[in-house]
């Protein structure tokens, strides 16, 4: 326990000074663990494939959820103020241009648990931290030259932006500046997004003569695009102090292509966990989907229902269609008794899914703490479309706000298990 202790401590010590990842502790907990675990390239090259397999499907459907009716974007959990902003065009290829699946890999093979698509997290930690802690330890980094992609994706979706006819010269990244992981993930994506753009914080942005601005030193300066780490679920209900919906008025903008935003507003549709029920669905009826797509959702992708069609049957998780970090989640036996719940008190209003239960697998790490017996959750980020870092979290059976962050180093032989 002191070797991790003063290991741990020599590492995150030095990796602060570098004022990238700064927030290896949160809520007054370890969150950043100082080891690894790994991954074979086998088992890497499968997670890659599902991942860009996955996106071309989500990204598919979407195109039906744009041409759909109000009814069927109420049904699947979209906010009613959002409707007309989620429908315009971007990038039909591609259903975010920053996105996050998370994976379980289980006795059945590895299974998609659902699309982390409009303000996904951990980025700074797989493509920046996930290095750092492999690079001490001397091991390979699994996500070693990926860096650039992001870059990549910046630039396909402003040419998209471009050709559509936006103005684009005046770039803004913005979050909460007071949130450290949220202020320091969009100043990690601005310096790496090839951009000419500067941080603001959401606090400082202004709706003025039905255009939005950004306030510095007492004057005005005109934003064009706006790379936004704030869920546009939440942005729907924001007032201003005088109580006028800025929020609202913002989507207004992005619906008439007076402000272009990224992640682009199509990645609110694929953000809500029911889009897995109507993939789901479309799968079972051989609708829509090719081939090829129906044994991808076969393979990767788990039963997803809006109604309960597990009880008596098998173990189950009922989740909110726009949760986040295990809020409102519950797990079931087949008899209905709940064996796992999350205690917080967001979300549970929220339109449910009912999802088939896999376990994840359980794993020991140590931590400040001594030693913990926890469960590991794969995320594979989807980056302009293409595979791009993985990261793992371990936490209980449901993966919540409070879970280690561990890295993952490349396995010496393709054998090697986690």
């Amino acid at each position: 326990m002191t070797g991790y202790r003063q290991h741990r401590a020599d590492l995150f010590d030095r990796i602060r000074q570098e004022n990238i990842f700064t927030w290896d502790f949160m809520y007054g907990q370890e969150y950043a663990l100082a080891t690894t675990c790994q991954l074979s390239q086998n088992e890497l090259e499968e997670i890659a494939y599902a991942t860009e397999q996955l996106g071309g499907i989500f990204a598919k459907t979407i195109r039906i959820l744009q041409q759909g009716s109000d009814l069927l974007l109420l049904e699947l959990g979209i906010p009613p103020k959002s409707f007309t902003a989620v429908r315009v065009p971007s990038l039909p290829h591609c259903p975010t241009t920053i996105g996050r699946f998370d994976f379980a890999r289980t006795a059945n093979g590895l299974k998609m648990l659902e699309f982390n698509s409009d303000t996904p997290g951990g980025i700074v930690e797989a493509f920046y931290l996930n290095g750092r802690i492999c690079e001490y330890y001397g091991y390979t980094d699994v996500n070693a030259g990926l860096l650039g992609t992001i870059a990549n994706a910046f630039d396909t979706i402003m040419a998209e932006y471009k050709s559509q006819g936006y103005d684009t010269e005046n770039i803004v990244f913005s979050a909460l500046d007071w949130h450290e992981e949220d202020a320091g993930t969009a100043r990690f994506l601005m310096k790496h997004s090839g951009l000419s753009a500067c941080f603001v914080p959401l606090k400082e942005l202004r709706i003025y003569q039905d255009r939005l601005w950004w306030s510095s030193g007492g004057r005005l300066k005109p934003i064009d695009v706006l790379y936004r780490l704030h869920p546009i679920g939440i942005m729907c209900e924001e007032k201003d102090q005088d109580g006028y919906p800025t929020g609202e008025h913002l989507l207004d903008l992005v619906a008439r292509k007076r402000l272009a935003i990224i992640n682009q507003p199509g990645a609110m549709l694929a953000q809500t966990k029911a889009l897995q029920a109507l993939i789901w669905s479309l799968h079972e009826t051989g609708e829509y989907f090719t081939p090829q797509e129906q044994q991808v959702i076969g393979t990767y992708m788990l039963p997803t229902y809006l109604e309960n069609r597990f009880l008596g049957k098998t173990d189950y998780v009922v989740k909110p269609v726009l949760g986040r970090e295990g809020g409102a989640v519950t797990i079931y036996n087949a008899d209905g008794i709940a064996t796992a719940k999350d205690s917080n008190k967001s979300y549970w209003e929220q339109k449910m899914i009912y999802q088939q239960c896999v376990e994840l697998e359980q794993i020991k790490v140590e931590t400040l703490k001594g030693c913990y017996d926890g469960f590991l959750l794969w995320g594979s980020f989807l980056i302009g479309g293409k595979a791009a870092a993985v990261n793992a979290r371990v936490g209980g059976r449901i993966t919540d706000d409070l879970s280690y962050f561990l890295a993952i180093r490349m396995a010496n032989n393709k054998g090697e298990n986690t």
